[in-house]
């Protein structure tokens, strides 16, 4: 009697084709479920950042374009109880040019004079001849200026704006500083709480 060929001795190849698609869908599954679970465990892509500041977000607006107009847009109010302090001096070590022009002047306002704990803070003003210029947001901490975060405003048609959030309780102070010439504005004050 002859040999009959079994069904899976007919296609070798085909077998043998089956069998690895079947090891890589596999290997496949557990890595995937490793990339899931270590990622979760480092808590990549996740809403909780895992710091124990629960409830702080930072949202940085989207930058849109000024108009090129040569009359400013904002208008500062004259000084309003406590809402915009006189520039405070500036040492040596946080004002390099302390030389510049008055026509250089960073003048900073506040909207608001008093905000609930994270509420919008919004800061505006006029830097003129400071054109592109790069303007970094400062926060008085423990008699020391530091920079807030990673904010900062751009300077188009000699105008800028930006603003912050905070949870920190008490009166707040803020200045800017630009980024590449060391000028600083005056101070505001913004009470939080």
């Amino acid at each position: 009697m002859p040999h009959q060929p079994r069904q899976d001795e007919k296609h070798p190849i085909a077998a043998g084709l089956i069998a690895l698609v079947a090891v890589t869908v596999a290997v496949g599954v557990v890595l995937g479920i490793v990339t899931l679970v270590g990622s979760h465990v480092a808590g990549v892509g996740s809403d909780d950042n895992g710091s124990s500041s629960a409830g702080q977000t930072l949202y940085l607006p989207t930058p849109s374009p000024t108009p090129t107009n040569s009359d400013p847009l904002v208008t500062l109010a004259p000084q309003q109880s406590g809402a915009v302090l006189p520039t405070e001096q500036a040492t040596p070590s946080e004002s390099p040019s302390a030389t510049s022009s008055a026509a250089k002047q960073i003048t900073l306002s506040a909207g608001e004079t008093a905000v609930a704990p994270m509420q919008q803070i919004d800061l505006t003003g006029v830097y003129p001849g400071g054109e592109g210029a790069i303007l970094q947001v400062q926060r008085k901490l423990d008699g020391k200026w530091q920079d807030f975060l990673s904010v900062d405003a751009a300077v188009s048609g000699g105008q800028f704006s930006t603003y912050v959030q905070t949870g920190q309780l008490g009166v707040q102070k803020f200045r800017v500083r630009d980024t590449t010439s060391g000028e600083v504005s005056n101070v505001v004050a913004v009470t939080v709480g």
